[in-house]
């Protein structure tokens, strides 16, 4: 069993930072009285987070890769306890809002080492059983954030939400110091700090500008004028990682057709999953005057049904091309979105029950496969690279999914309400507005599911696809040579889980 303590507090960080994606939403109505705060300040609250998490997810994972991860975990666990006290005493939803950013800093810090620690901690199949846990942790995780969050909130007010984080953080610290071994950084090199900030403002410009759509609409110089940065710092960080001698993230991997779609199916997951969470708890809260717990609770079948599939399909799904469980769970998660539609003005919360168990068994099949398949498609010393362009894809796309359907919602409910003669009914607007965003939420599932199992394949060798900029960066030395060794069998190992 003691060979396990590493796995628990890898796990326990990573479920700690994840669960604070989610929490926040059966609390909003609550923090909104107390801080006297607007829809607007109500969805920075939760993205910002997100987005800190997005926009440096891949920063991290290249400094990791230089610094050792677990260095660089037990940064991020002292800052994100840090940031959540600050959490709990804000006065007011600008500091607030701060110190969610601040968290989100040592959350990445943590969220990219997490999978390069497990990489390193096991081999063989107790690589394979311990990434399947720590992929039902991570199904799980932020599916359950509402249900603590609505037991906290109600018991102890919402600030209660945050404080909790700090003696949990304390006591993943003392697991990692004890029982996880460190290793020096295998990555030389000056950092990519063009890179990282290009990408930065494109994160932060795109979805300020998804955000502030929603109340300007989008002829607005506040939303054109950010939408357009966003394009311009993206178009720079291509520019500058193609030049880089040791780029952010080489694109020579997207180059790599099952990479680029388990990429871009990480990004549409949270989209779908996830992003809609937020408004079914305000629906819930605001239009079904449930409780925060009662509103958490509601929403509970998505972390359960997830948990379950991850835990007993991993023996299972192992044998199968990896497109299949990742494809068909995105798939799941698209139709277990659009069945979220059956909600109507007359509903209950048990119209949300056959949307979000079917989403949820999607989760559960395809978040352990999406990051193990990853790893196994790329050589070792990315691993801190590929872990983090793919958290940083799938944190991305819940940002922008939040932004964007918080904008999809506002919109519906105004043109609803301007449609309606007299004062309009509460329930019928929020029905409205929850059917719009659960028709767009469905379709980047479907989507997402056709993407993977149309571009991904059981990943070959991983230093078989690298060239050119690929290979240079791999390096020719005693490091490079031996990861380029050890990287066929680590990608043997994550197909023989």
């Amino acid at each position: 069993m003691r060979k396990w303590i590493p796995l628990a507090a890898i796990c326990l960080g990573a479920f700690m930072l994840l669960v604070d994606v989610s929490i926040v939403n059966v609390a909003l109505p609550k923090m909104s009285a107390d801080l006297h705060s607007s829809f607007t300040s109500l969805q920075w609250v939760v993205d910002i987070y997100a987005l800190t998490l997005a926009a440096l997810l891949m920063a991290f994972g290249s400094l990791g890769d230089r610094l050792g991860h677990r260095r660089l975990y037990l940064g991020g666990l002292i800052v994100f306890a840090l940031a959540s006290l600050t959490c709990a005493l804000a006065p007011d939803a600008a500091t607030l809002i701060a110190s969610r950013a601040a968290q989100g800093i040592g959350g990445a810090a943590m969220m990219t080492s997490t999978t390069a620690l497990l990489n390193g901690a096991y081999q063989g199949r107790d690589r394979g059983t311990a990434f399947g846990i720590w992929g039902a942790v991570n199904g799980a995780a932020a599916a359950v954030g509402p249900v603590l969050g609505g037991l906290l909130t109600d018991q102890f007010g919402w600030r209660a939400i945050f404080m909790v984080n700090v003696p949990v953080a304390v006591l993943a610290l003392a697991m990692t110091v004890g029982y996880l071994k460190g290793g020096a950084g295998v990555a030389r090199g000056r950092l990519d700090l063009a890179g990282a900030l290009s990408f930065t403002v494109f994160a932060a410009a795109l979805t300020y500008g998804l955000i502030e759509s929603g109340d300007k609409g989008w002829g607005s110089a506040l939303v054109l004028g950010p939408v357009a940065l966003a394009v311009l710092a993206l178009v720079v960080f291509v520019v500058v990682e193609l030049r880089a001698g040791h780029p952010l993230l080489d694109l020579a991997m997207m180059r790599n057709r099952t990479f680029l779609g388990l990429t871009l199916g990480g990004l549409l997951l949270n989209a779908a999953a996830f992003a809609q969470l937020t408004y079914i708890s305000l629906w819930l809260q605001q239009a079904l005057n449930l409780s925060p717990l009662n509103a958490g609770l509601a929403v509970c079948p998505l972390a359960l049904a997830s948990f379950v599939v991850a835990l007993v399909s991993g023996k299972v799904v192992h044998r199968l091309a990896p497109q299949l469980p990742i494809g068909i769970g995105l798939l799941l998660i698209g139709g277990g979105t659009l069945l979220l539609g059956l909600v109507s003005a007359g509903s209950s919360w048990t119209a949300l029950l056959p949307g979000l168990l079917i989403s949820g068994v999607g989760v559960g099949l395809a978040t352990p496969q999406l990051m193990s398949t990853a790893l196994g498609a790329v050589p070792r010393e990315r691993a801190g690279m590929a872990s983090g362009a793919l958290n940083t894809a799938r944190q991305l796309g819940y940002a922008l999914g939040i932004a964007l359907l918080g904008t999809v919602f506002q919109n519906r409910v105004r043109e609803f309400t301007g449609h309606t003669a007299g004062r309009p009914d509460l329930h019928a607007a929020f029905a409205a507005g929850l059917d719009r965003v659960f028709l767009v939420a469905g379709c980047t599932g479907l989507l997402a599911g056709v993407l993977v199992l149309a571009l991904v394949r059981r990943p070959a060798p991983a230093a078989a696809w690298q060239t050119g900029a690929g290979a240079a960066a791999a390096g020719t030395g005693p490091a490079g040579a031996a990861a380029a060794d050890q990287a066929p069998a680590d990608a043997v190992a994550a197909r023989t889980r």
